[in-house]
């Protein structure tokens, strides 16, 4: 037995492979560095274009994933390994993965879906699979929605797609929808009136459409209002609680009385109770 021959072969095989490894992983890193320096300048191309940056990074997604798939089969090649046969074994994985995973692909196609028909985009505020808040990114399988108390919420497309979607940027405006309780003995057109005057005061409440105050409904305390304000969505809350605010003031000032509740079960107000109600013992 010829130990030296056989140190040669070992030597020659052992450079040969090392070789090998040196030369993937610069192949691996030039190929990270091109497919970075490519989706740059697709991303470049698609902001030249202005396509909506939904769209754009839903597209970039896709592209970085197939383009590590072909480098990693590319490596493959590299060694010397059939890349055919792989093709085959990736296309079983694929459909293996895709019984299994049956849930991601369903988030997959409704992510597809969303970026078609465009519901709501980037930046939108939205109620979506029973979240509300403002769309920061529309990914590959869900979506990232942060809400008014600042929690990034991640909502599978899936669920987004086949429930009801709510988008409030669509529209310029929106309606603020308040209530507000008359004692019976209050002129209910004269405070519609005091109402209607303070409230078209508010910072930011839109003079056309001009704001909505009338009888909502009755209840035994007295009258209901319906006190809706319009204005733009992004002064929603202000006007929301300003107008809150402007009723309490309006309402103290006019000296109305507090409206009393329906019933009370003490001293004489025992029988009005009982005379609109029946006893929980019966």
């Amino acid at each position: 037995m010829d130990f030296n021959q056989i140190a040669q072969v070992a030597s020659a095989l052992l450079t040969q492979f090392g070789l090998k490894i040196i030369g993937a992983i610069l192949l691996w890193v030039v190929g990270q560095k091109l497919i970075e320096f490519g989706l740059k300048l697709v991303r470049r191309g698609f902001r030249t274009q202005d396509v909506d940056s939904t769209i754009v990074n839903y597209l970039l997604n896709i592209i970085s994933v197939t383009l590590r798939v072909v480098l990693i089969v590319a490596l493959l090649g590299f060694f010397g390994i059939e890349t055919t046969s792989f093709a085959a074994l990736l296309a079983a994985a694929g459909i293996a993965i895709g019984a299994a995973w049956g849930g991601l692909l369903a988030n997959f196609a409704a992510g597809a879906f969303l970026i078609v028909f465009r519901p709501f985009k980037v930046g939108d505020f939205i109620t979506a699979g029973g979240v509300t808040g403002t769309v920061v990114e529309l990914g590959i399988f869900a979506t990232s929605i942060n809400t008014p108390d600042n929690v990034m919420t991640i909502v599978g497309n899936n669920k987004i797609s086949s429930d009801n979607i709510q988008n409030f940027s669509t529209n310029a405006f929106r309606r603020v929808d308040l209530v507000a309780q008359l004692h019976h003995d209050v002129d209910h057109n004269e405070a519609i009136a005091l109402l209607k005057a303070r409230i078209s005061e508010i910072p930011n409440v839109l003079k056309t459409p001009a704001p909505d105050i009338e009888i909502l409904n009755f209840t035994l305390a007295g009258p209901v209002l319906a006190v809706r304000p319009y204005c733009s969505n992004d002064n929603y809350w202000q006007v929301y609680f300003d107008t809150n605010k402007a009723i309490r003031e309006v309402f103290t000032e006019a000296g109305y009385p507090a409206p009393e509740e329906p019933f009370s079960f003490s001293g004489s107000s025992q029988n009005i109770a009982d005379s609109h109600m029946p006893s929980p013992l019966s």
